[in-house]
């Protein structure tokens, strides 16, 4: 151990040791806040030392050391006088020596630093024979991991505070003029001893440094011998194996690398018996790597596979051989970005031949994946249990299926869907003429292999033409008269569900499916009643037509069924019947609409009646679901009629609209039924457009209303559906109708205002979002009106006031708001469609409405930067830097002077310390130059790696946020 008193270590070590030990969390929360504030002060350059050169410092504490010291290079160099960094230099190379032999972690974070310090010490003109020279031969692998880490700390050199140009000069100086020499060394040094030509560093190493050593150097050296060699070594076999892909992958352009192609195509191929060889090893992980060489090879060589097919084919054959070897299923998901890579492009017109030629090896690969497709055998007689309680891998499997599923449909388009159904059908008979007659109503044997094919029919349904005529009227009267098993059952009818669309042209198909879709609701299996719901909504959406004449019948069934169903399924098979209504006579629609919905709403009144006592959530849940199934309708049954003529599906809306009312008015706190509310309502608008105009004072009301007494979000959002389709100059629409929507949607606005005046943001995250979004769509359609108001001047201080959250979704659209509304304040804004001039060209913006966003501007845009500032330095998630840095931009565009002001007044602001000395004035200076010459996107780059910068080194705020804290919204109105 360091001794305790050795330079003020004690509290260092002390905090250390908590952080490992079993301790409340509030000790380990002091602790690592100790140490984050250890990590950035200027004292850690010492104590850090002091820590790694100690023989008595313990592991852990080294490497804590050696980590921070990483940190102090990265971002706090300039902490150290310019002339003290060749003896940090110095002093890190001594400690590399030290760590040469290890512990690998230590020295790992030791060569980090070095490199960092390479990058910034632009005076530091030798570095790699500096770094050889110093370290001594003996330090093989030292010296191979500070190769290996240069080119990928240069490559991450934004992180450092360098210029462009100086990053830029410092790339060429230290890789790319290194490139030639570091090649001979590498080859020096795998050419030295028979262990260095497979010692996994110098591979990682070729890896890192194939960003800029061409492939084909290192292919025509012997280095690429120690590669093939080193994929034959148990040691070596990972770091080689990713090397070799990396240069398969530099191989890509395949006409300026044919010549390395050539070396490189048989020396792959010589790795094929490996497939086997390692298929009967159990050894998975080096099974995987061989199958990912061969893919790789494929992906990257795709086009000479398409160009010489008799040539790749062996390439090809052994991606099939991985493919189909791979009992445990393991690997052979790293192939199926190259089949679909190779289907893309021999599907080609140009490669029609290739297509031919290859036919064979994708019917091939249908068979393969259907056999992969199998469910595995349980080792207990448990059916089950059959991934023996693993659910991972159960979960996994299923997920997989479905990969599987995309790869047939890749073999569709190659060697046609009528040959891969042909291949599953047969599986499907071949299982029937075998096991058929042995299947019991509690018995199926070897059920996985009619399952498989019956899968592989689903995940290609969407692939077969309506018009196919081989296959389909084969087995759809088998897959009707399939075993009462439940996967069997269940893979039978979503198959079913797959091909509604070829039914739909073979009405004499349908009966049979409908009859077996239908007895699955009475199934004990809740997946196949699952099953069943999804199938009957296809069958509904899709063959609408020839169930036009059971709309009475099938009312029946929707009653018996409906109340035994789960939410999903209640409105998936909804959307059947619901299709089915929307193609009746216009004079039974309304009937029809009624017959169907008017037994929901009393199910719904119930529930609502109970849900007025009820302890539980229960009967509020139930009372949504059924106002949900209502929206289901609602969307679907949509009669095309004239805007003379009634519509009977919005008089039946204006007979539901009161009870939707009352039901509202009643359950204000409740968020799951006022959503679906507002949800149908909203789809009342969108389904029927204009035709909704009788309705509309009275959804008006009750928009404006529940908003007030709920405080809930989704009223602003179907208020947003409103808004959007009685907009100026929509069709139909009279211009009074438009100007009386735009007064509704400022009694919302003010009404949010209130309430945000009441409650801070942090309470109204899902509400600001959905204010900010109704705000984007009314700058578009109103912004004529808005602009000028003087509501727009609060809105923008909401605006201002919501940029506290952290929350990423209504972050975002206040930042989209903001983008927008400074756009008015341009020539060109963001406008609506009908705005738009016969030319396609948008129209220049009034003088009067620029005017109006300056002067807003003008008076709130000091708060407005310091809140997008603050926010990109401490606060806003990664998805919100590029609209916040969009936002400063507008900022400039509109008032470019004012706006350098503000940006420089917040910096100043900024907690004593954090900034470097003169980073203010060189950044300002840099912002100031840009603004002169017009360059304003270059400002936007200044700002956002300004920003990124601080945060980078100021990862969580120090001492609080000082001045820059942020005022609470105020509004009287």
């Amino acid at each position: 151990m360091v001794s305790p008193n050795s330079d003020g270590l004690e509290p260092i070590l002390a905090a250390l040791s908590t952080m490992q030990a079993n301790v409340e969390r509030s000790q380990k929360s002091q602790a690592h806040e100790y140490l984050e504030k250890f990590q950035k002060s200027p004292e850690a350059w010492t104590k850090t030392h002091f820590l790694l050169s100690s023989p008595d410092t313990i592991a852990e504490a080294k490497l804590f050391a050696a980590t921070t010291l990483k940190g102090k290079i990265i971002y706090d160099l300039d902490q150290l006088p310019r002339e003290s960094l060749p003896s940090l230099r110095d002093s890190i190379l001594a400690l590399l020596v030290s760590f040469r032999d290890g512990p690998r972690p230590v020295r790992t974070q030791l060569c980090v630093c070095l490199a960092n310090l390479a990058i910034q010490l632009l005076e530091w003109k030798n570095v790699l024979r500096h770094v050889g020279s110093t370290l001594g031969s003996n330090a093989g692998d030292c010296i191979l991991e500070f190769l290996k880490i240069l080119p990928e700390e240069v490559t991450e050199g934004r992180k450092i505070n360098l210029s462009e140009d100086e990053l830029t000069a410092r790339t060429k100086e230290l890789l790319e003029d290194n490139a030639a020499q570091v090649l001979g060394l590498l080859n020096q040094y795998a050419d030295s001893s028979a262990a260095a030509a497979v010692n996994p560093r110098l591979f990682e190493c070729i890896s890192s440094w194939l960003r800029e050593i061409p492939a084909a150097d290192v292919v025509n050296s012997s280095l690429f011998d120690a590669i093939v060699n080193g994929i034959s070594n148990d040691a070596s076999f990972d770091a080689a194996v990713d090397c070799m892909c990396t240069i398969l992958r530099d191989t890509r352009e395949v006409d300026e690398y044919m010549e390395v192609i050539q070396i490189i195509y048989p020396r792959i191929l010589s790795l094929r018996p490996k497939i086997a060889e390692l298929a009967g090893s159990g050894d998975l992980d080096t099974y995987k790597g061989i199958t990912r060489i061969f893919a790789e090879a494929g992906e990257a060589w795709v086009v000479m596979i398409a160009r010489l097919p008799a040539e790749f084919r062996g390439l090809v054959e052994s991606v099939l051989e991985c493919c189909g070897r791979d009992q445990d299923r393991d690997a052979i998901a790293l192939t199926f970005l190259f089949w679909y890579e190779m289907k893309q492009i021999i599907t080609l017109d140009k490669y029609k031949q290739a297509r031919i030629q290859y036919a064979d090896i994708f019917g091939k690969l249908v068979d393969v994946m259907i056999k992969h497709l199998e469910y595995p055998t349980p080792d207990s007689a448990n059916e089950a249990d059959l991934f023996d309680g693993d659910r991972e891998q159960e979960e996994k499997f299923r997920e997989f299926r479905h990969q599987m599923g995309d790869v047939l449909k890749d073999c569709c388009d190659v060697i046609t869907v009528t040959e891969c159904l042909g291949k599953a059908f047969n599986r499907i008979q071949r299982w029937v003429s075998t096991y058929g007659s042995q299947a019991t109503s509690t018995s199926v044997p070897h059920w996985q292999e009619l399952e498989a094919p019956l899968f592989s029919m689903r995940a290609m349904g969407g692939m077969v033409s309506p018009e196919e005529s081989v296959f389909l009227r084969q087995v759809i009267p088998l897959i009707v008269q399939i075993p009462d098993h439940e996967k069997l059952r269940f893979q039978a009818i979503m198959a079913l569900g797959r091909y509604t669309d070829w039914t739909a042209q073979h009405p004499e198909f349908l009966q049979p499916q409908l009859q077996f879709v239908i007895a699955g609701f009475s199934h004990s299996s809740k997946e196949v009643v699952r099953a069943a719901a999804l199938a009957f909504k296809f069958f509904g959406t899709d063959c609408r037509k020839l169930l036009e004449g059971s709309v009475m019948e099938l009312h029946t069934f929707y009653e018996s069924v409906l109340d035994n169903l789960p939410p999903d399924s209640q409105e998936e098979i909804t959307e059947g019947v619901a299709c089915i209504i929307s193609i009746q006579a216009l004079d039974k629609v309304h009937s029809m609409f009624k017959m169907y919905c008017d037994p929901v709403i009393k199910r719904m009144m119930s529930c609502a009646n109970q849900a007025k006592t009820a302890q539980d959530d229960g009967p509020r849940l139930a009372v949504a679901g059924y106002i949900q199934l209502l929206t289901v309708f609602v969307q679907n049954i949509q009669p095309y009629v004239s805007p003379q003529e009634e519509n009977p599906a919005v008089k039946y809306c204006q007979e539901i609209l009161p009870v939707l009312s009352t039901i509202a008015e009643n359950f204000t706190s409740s968020t799951p039924i006022l959503e679906r509310i507002c949800r149908c309502w909203r789809y009342m608008v969108l389904s029927y457009r204009t035709a909704i105009l009788p309705l509309l004072p009275s959804l008006a009301q009750q928009l404006a209303s529940g908003f007030e007494n709920s405080r809930q979000g989704c009223f602003l959002w179907a208020t947003d559906s409103v808004l959007r389709e009685f907009a100026i100059g929509a069709e139909y629409v009279e211009a009074s109708t438009s100007q009386a929507i735009y007064s509704f949607f400022e009694q919302q606005a003010f009404a949010f205002l209130r309430i945000m005046n009441d409650l801070p943001a942090e309470d109204l995250p899902d509400v600001i979002e959905d204010f900010f979004r109704l705000l984007i769509d009314a700058l578009i359609y109103y912004h004529q009106q808005l602009l000028p108001s003087p509501v727009c001047q609060h809105i923008l201080s909401a605006a201002v006031s919501a940029l506290t959250l952290q929350q990423e979704a209504p972050l975002i659209a206040a930042l989209h708001f903001l983008r927008d509304l400074l756009s008015y304040g341009t020539e060109h804004p963001n406008s609506s469609n009908f705005d738009r001039q016969d030319s396609g060209q948008a129209p220049r913006n009034s003088p009067q409405l620029q005017q109006a966003v300056k002067q807003m501007v003008a008076s709130q845009g000091e708060a407005l930067v310091q809140r997008v500032m603050t926010g990109m330095m401490f606060s806003f998630p990664r998805d919100c830097i590029q609209d916040a840095s969009g936002v400063l931009l507008s900022l400039f565009e509109i008032l470019p002077l004012q706006s350098g002001v503000w940006v420089k007044e917040t910096i100043g602001m900024l907690p004593a310390g954090s900034i470097r000395a003169g980073e203010t004035d060189r950044l300002m200076n840099a912002v100031g130059m840009k603004v002169d010459v017009g360059d304003l996107r270059k400002v936007r780059v200044l700002l956002q790696d300004f920003t990124t910068s601080y945060r980078r080194r100021n990862v969580a705020p120090r001492d609080g946020l000082g001045r820059l804290e942020a005022t609470r919204f105020r509004f009287n109105g």
